[in-house]
């Protein structure tokens, strides 16, 4: 079966095709976006511009037009915090339905920090032992803790980096008390979810997935995404100490010309920066392993375990105690 999904986001509505069977991995035969680039698009009182809600518009129609043509024959689709928490989100799906005839759905941030974990510790596997996933998103953070294939611990915190760079970084380049009061800020909202995983204990792993994560490593030397997903890819706070700085000082248009960081992300990545550093030093995090998984594939990974799974036709048969305690009888 092929299935597809469509995730509209604060950068891009982007397609995900699989060709699915159970028991395979996710692996995409197929990947397709379309730009959204909503950062300016959104007001101090949470509400969408006419032009980004014209850019969701246009971007999700030309994603579910091209998974059309492809005979994807489930079709996923869903909006991330950009759209779920924009004030004027009603009129967004309304107009989305209008052109496409498809509504999206919404997810909630402890939804998607679910499915993030189940994608990378699908990939990782058992012998990972406990997993600490870190995703930084457009609008917020997630951050999960588990062992196994449900997390123990999944909390969705409003610190994405186009909500902080919106917030905080509104000169360009920032100036350092823009960023001081940026780096404060996270802090504080980071205190009780390092409270909580302090009191959780020790994990085995730290892992990160999402654009953020992915093109801050690339900065720092990672392998291309042409490498592959099998490709070893880390990043370090050794790393962001010595990129965050020089990152800080740029333009935008600066840090677009940068190795692994595209126009569309360079507005936001120094927030981003701010976001995975602080993060991790108040983590006691040193580096994460870069998961090539993450939201999208959860959703494939949870549409395959529940509506792909034949009866197995290995028959094995049970037996069960009878009252009597010593007698078994065959399931």
């Amino acid at each position: 079966m092929r299935l597809g999904v469509i995730d509209v986001g604060s950068n891009a509505a982007q397609l995900l095709v699989v060709d699915a069977r159970p028991g395979s991995a996710p692996l995409a035969s197929y990947a397709f976006k379309r730009p959204t680039v909503l950062g300016a698009e959104i007001g101090r009182d949470g509400t969408m511009s006419a032009e980004g809600v014209r850019r969701v518009v246009r971007a999700t129609a030309a994603v579910v037009s091209r998974a059309r043509s492809l005979d994807v024959a489930e079709l996923y689709v869903f909006a991330t915090s950009a759209v779920r928490d924009a004030a004027n989100r009603d009129v967004i799906v309304r107009a989305v339905e209008t052109a496409t005839g498809l509504r999206p759905q919404f997810l909630s941030g402890e939804d998607e920090a679910r499915l993030t974990y189940h994608a990378a510790h699908r990939w990782y596997g058992w012998s990972a032992g406990r997993l600490l996933l870190l995703d930084i998103g457009g609008g917020s953070m997630e951050i999960v803790l588990g062992r196994d294939a449900e997390p123990e611990l999944a909390m969705s915190l409003p610190l994405g980096a186009g909500r902080m760079t919106r917030r905080f970084l509104t000169e360009d380049p920032p100036t350092e008390r823009q960023m001081r009061k940026l780096t404060r800020h996270v802090r504080e909202g980071l205190r009780e979810a390092v409270e909580r995983l302090r009191w959780e204990g020790a994990f085995d792993r730290a892992i990160a997935t999402s654009k953020t994560f992915k093109q801050l490593a690339r900065l720092a030397g990672a392998p291309p995404q042409s490498a592959g997903p099998f490709a070893k890819r880390e990043l370090g706070v050794a790393d962001l100490d010595h990129w965050l700085p020089e990152l800080a000082a740029m333009t935008t248009a600066e840090r677009a010309g940068l190795r692994g960081v595209s126009p569309a992300r360079a507005g936001q990545i120094v927030a981003g920066a701010v976001v995975a550093r602080t993060t991790m030093t108040a983590l006691g995090v040193t580096s994460v392993d870069i998961c090539p998984w993450a939201l999208r594939e959860g959703i494939m990974l949870h549409q395959l375990q529940t509506a792909l799974s034949p009866t197995d036709p290995m028959a094995l048969r049970t037996v069960r105690p009878m009252a009597d305690g010593e007698t078994w009888q065959r399931t």
